[in-house]
């Protein structure tokens, strides 16, 4: 069977693909692995950024001899997927992704790093708090401002901006239509600059994974991998 790599995004977890490993286990070996900080995995002393969530997520293909790999990225995990994919085309087969952001600057990404503070979310959002303990435990204090500096450093050196056309690979790029982290507009514009994509709009979706509605969004990863 060929292999199907799910990525998850910043603050996410690999449990959010779980409606979709039914479906899905029928055509590939699927692997969910999770990035550093996240989940039961502990925060690296140096920090965590995207070239080095790339550089594991390649060790993980190595350590599992993966080859030809398919891709579905949620968020960060779609960037990671195409950073992979620009370093190690001959290893990729093809990538989906949903919700990823792609215009980043500075501006912002201070914008949205703003957001991740702790203690506003406790007072302000307190069930995300107990979701994010829930999924990381008790270090998710300390992963948040991680990943507000990840974004910060992708708004300052973004390493997809300049080198999408060299990704050849079939990709799919999709975005909800009430995605209020990424417009239809960055998507379109990425989806024009990679030699060989499509692009889906997927209705009434938002941004977290857990609102995307998993039929829908089954058939379109069927459709798009000719699965049957």
């Amino acid at each position: 069977m060929p292999h199907l790599i799910l990525l998850h995004g910043a603050l996410g977890h690999s449990d959010i693909f779980k409606p979709y490993l039914e479906g899905l286990s029928s055509y590939f070996t699927i692997h969910t692995p999770l990035f550093s900080g996240h989940g039961n995995l502990e925060l690296p002393t140096g920090g965590i950024s995207i070239e080095k969530y790339t550089l594991e997520l390649t060790e993980y293909c190595k350590d599992n001899n993966l080859k030809d790999v398919f891709m579905l990225g949620h968020s960060m995990g779609g960037y990671v997927a195409l950073c992979y994919a620009m370093n190690n085309p001959e290893n990729v087969n093809s990538i989906m992704t949903l919700g990823t952001k792609f215009d980043w600057n500075e501006d912002q990404a201070l914008k949205e790093s703003k957001m991740l503070n702790p203690d506003i979310i406790l007072e302000k959002i307190p069930q995300y708090a107990q979701l994010l303990e829930i999924q990381h435990g008790t270090k998710w204090k300390q992963l948040l401002p991680a990943i507000a500096d990840l974004m910060i450093n992708l708004g300052k050196n973004p390493p997809l901006n300049k080198n999408l056309s060299i990704i050849t690979i079939p990709v799919q790029i999709m975005v909800g239509d009430k995605d209020n982290m990424v417009s239809i507009e960055e998507s379109t514009e990425v989806y024009k600059s990679l030699p060989n994509a499509k692009l889906a709009v997927l209705p009434d979706t938002k941004h977290p994974m857990e609102k995307v509605r998993p039929n829908l969004l089954l058939n379109l990863v069927k459709d798009f991998w000719n699965l049957s």
